[in-house]
This record gives structure tokens, sequence and C-alpha cells, in this order.
């Protein structure tokens, strides 16, 4: 299987946040700096020179100095802009050094996955990275449902975006009575107009919903949103997920109904991943297309026989890089042998951590990576009796 783009952003930017938590300012030093497109630069340069000015106040000499330091960097980074992206832009910018006696200011820039929505600068012993975080926290995308008898609302959820796609309104539930009608044919009336009215929803659904999603959470105040479930209204391919209760059926209503299906969400990435695993414990312990271990995953790998990589997120393993006296490649090794030629003429280039250097190389060969939790109880089996790296293979 080849990388998805969408995963491909997603987890090299989880990459990055490993590498910007693993730096700390021995005082709160290190700027965390948030533009969305739309916010003017030249309010951002404004607000860094004052900034910059109230920094001369501060009583560590050190701390003083590496803040001041930062601003100016930032300052000169943005003066050739004129905007951001249209996804805005992140900045990260401070003294990363551990020795007192030594200066390493350095700026970190990262597009976001989905466009900013604050604006923000924060100073701090650690990058802020939490605005960042919540884009790529949920994997998939979810179908939102809010409705009553009166309105109903579907929206897709994405990350930590919602976007609208349709809006509806019915006066099926309300309790209006023509002078004349009969209490049988009125109530026949309405229920003809309730029916139609979840029909409507349904359709909705089929047209904005149907082949993105990967599952559906309805919510809503009152009983409606059973009955609508209970009439299945709506394409047998959705898989609903949860049913919550919400106080509204509008923009409000979907943020509060996210709010509350979290516990949701995460148990749909946790059952995905142990139906994940037990196929490849199934397939590696039966001789079948799994293989494990790294220096039997990395030659799989580089023989193009791997078609999908399992690296487990917390190995805290490393991974050495060579690059081959003999045919010159530059490849990952388990052996102290060039991947290619099997050549012991290699030589040293870096040292990584097992997921950063196996995720290089899924994309270096456009091969599927998908991270395993060590949190869970499969990705703990996994780690142990795997070694925590393993593929699915193409062919034996």
């Amino acid at each position: 299987m080849v990388m998805d783009e969408t995963l491909k952003t997603r987890y090299i930017m989880e990459r990055e946040f490993r590498r910007m938590k693993a730096h700390e300012g021995s005082g709160t030093e290190l700027i965390s700096l948030y533009i969305p497109e739309t916010y003017p630069l030249g309010n951002i340069s404004n607000m860094l020179r004052s900034e910059y000015s109230q920094a001369s106040n501060i009583k560590s000499k050190a701390t003083r100095k590496n803040v001041m330091a930062a601003i100016d960097k930032i300052l000169n980074y943005l003066r050739p802009f004129n905007k951001v992206g249209k996804n805005g832009m992140a900045l990260f910018c401070g003294n990363i050094s551990r020795d007192d006696s030594v200066t390493d200011v350095i700026l970190f820039k990262i597009v976001p996955p989905q466009p900013l929505e604050v604006q923000l600068y924060r100073c701090d012993s650690k990058f802020f990275m939490e605005p960042l975080e919540r884009m790529v926290e949920i994997k998939n995308a979810y179908g939102l449902v809010v409705m009553d008898g009166r309105e109903a609302t579907i929206a897709i959820l994405k990350g930590t975006n919602i976007n609208i796609v349709k809006k509806m309104n019915s006066t099926a539930h309300a309790k209006i009575r023509k002078g004349g009608q009969s209490a049988r044919r009125f109530e026949r009336l309405i229920q003809e107009s309730i029916d139609l009215y979840y029909t409507r929803i349904g359709e909705a659904m089929d047209e904005h919903l149907l082949g993105r999603i990967d599952g559906v959470i309805v919510g809503g105040p009152g009983p409606t949103k059973d009955f609508f479930l209970r009439a299945k209204s709506f394409n047998y391919q959705f898989k609903i997920i949860g049913m919550v209760d919400t106080g509204y059926t509008d923009e409000y209503g979907l943020r509060e109904l996210v709010e509350k299906a979290k516990e949701l969400l995460a148990e749909q990435e946790i059952v995905k991943e142990r139906e994940l695993i037990e196929r490849f414990v199934k397939e590696a312990s039966g001789n079948g297309l799994a293989t494990y271990g790294l220096e039997k995953t990395l030659r799989a790998i580089y023989k193009n026989q791997a078609d999908r990589i399992l690296v487990s997120d917390d190995s805290g393993f490393r991974v050495r890089q060579y690059k081959c006296g003999e045919c010159t490649s530059i490849s990952f090794s388990a052996d102290n042998r060039c991947q290619l030629c099997q050549s012991e003429n290699i030589s040293l280039l870096e040292e990584k951590p097992l997921e950063d250097a196996m995720l290089d190389l899924a994309i270096e060969k456009n091969i599927e990576y998908v991270p395993v939790s060590g949190k869970s109880a499969e990705g703990k089996q996994f780690l142990m009796g795997f070694q925590g790296i393993g593929a699915f293979l193409r062919y034996r």
C-alpha cells in the first residue's frame, strides 16, 4: 500500500512534535508564535517589538539575552513576508543549548495542516504545541448529525475542523391543527411529515457523507434522535458509532457533540489498532504474509517486499544510518551491512529514533506507515513479542 498524503502530513508533524518537545529552556525563554492567515503581519511585528522592549526588564541576564535574541530572530525571519499561507504559520524560536556558556538560538517553522483559528504568543520553558497537536489527534473523518423535531445540522469532523455541509428545517413536529380535520387524519399527516423529515436527513447524509467518513455520531435534545435511528432512514452503509445528548442543534450543538463524544472517537482508533495487531500476529505466527524484527523488516523494505510497516511509538530503540563505500547508497542497517549490496564497507552517518527512521524510509519508498501505540494491551504485545517493528508483505 502507498502512503496516504494526509497521513504522511500527520506523521511528519508528529515527528516534529517529538523533536520540539525534546528542547527545554533553562528559563522562560522559548517562544511559540501562532499567526492565522487573516492576522496582519504588521500587527505581529508591532507586538514583537513591544515584547522585545518588555524583555529588557527580565531580571535574569541569561534569560533576558536569550528572549531578546529569539524575538529579534523572529522579526528578521518575518521581514520578507507580506502574508502567511492559507493555513497560517507557527514559529518556534529560542536557545536550545544545554551548555550555559554556549548560546544556540534556533527557529522552527511549521505550516499547519488546517487553518489556524487563533493568534497566540507564548514565552515559556517549553514550546507550546497544543494547538497543532489538536489538529492531528483525531486520525479519521467522522460524520456529525445534531437534530430535534424542528431542525438538523450535518457536518464532517476532521482533526479539530468541523465543516458544516447541510442545515435543514422541518415543521413535522409542530403542534398546529387546522379546523375541521379529524384527529386520526391529523396524526397520519403529522407522521407522514415526520417520516419525510427523516428521509430528507438520510438523503442529505448520503449526499454529503457517504464514502467520506469512518462513522457517524448522532446528537440532539430529546427523543427525536432515537426515533430517527430506529426508523433507519439512512443508508445501511453508515456505521453509527454513538448517540449523545446535546442541548442545541446548530454550531453550538456540534461543538458540544464533539466534546461529549471524545471517548467514542478514541475507542474507534483503539478498535482499529486491535484488529490490525490481531491480523499481524496471525500472519507472523503462521508464517504468513508478515515479518518482524528490525533486520528482517529492513530487508523486506529494501527488497520492495513490504506492503505496510508497523512501528511502536514507544520502543525507545534507535537505528543507525550508513553510507556504503561500495555502492554509495545510504541505508538504515541492523547488522552493520549495506542493505542493498551487503558490503561491510560502510560509514556511520547518524543515529535516529526507530519511529523517525522508519517514517523517513516509508516516505522514501512510498510504503504505508502505521504507528502502534505503546499504551494499549495490543501495542504492548507488539512491542514485547515482535520488537516493536514489523511489516505486512506483498509476497513471501
